[in-house]
């Protein structure tokens, strides 16, 4: 777990796998730092997920590729953009050359 306070702090330089950090967890809620350098989603994979999630590049650059409707957002940082639970999207794209990071809030709203 990240809990040294600064979001930009111990970025790793070589990562094989994309970085996913739990910074808040709560019933209902759940806010990750994830670091990303060139990791992208496997071509066969999407994300289906059971709730919303918000998120926002703060560092790098990314694409994400979103089906029904087919849509690719390109993002840079201050970009955000709230998913809907059980739209499927992907990670098509992550700047190889600098970290890519990511702050990722995953909510359930009851109705």
């Amino acid at each position: 777990m990240h809990t040294d306070g600064n979001l930009f702090a111990a970025l790793p330089k070589n990562l094989p796998d994309e970085l996913v950090e739990n910074l808040v967890e709560e019933p209902g809620l759940r806010l990750e730092r994830i670091v990303s350098t060139g990791h992208v989603t496997p071509d066969d994979e999407w994300y289906d997920q059971e709730s919303d999630e918000w998120v926002v590049l703060l560092t790098g650059a990314a694409n994400l590729r979103f089906q029904a409707p087919e849509e690719v957002l390109a993002m840079r940082p201050g970009d955000f953009v709230k998913i809907s639970a059980q739209r499927k999207h992907r990670v098509d794209w992550t700047d190889p050359n600098e970290p890519t990071v990511w702050l990722a809030l995953h909510f359930r709203i009851p109705y």
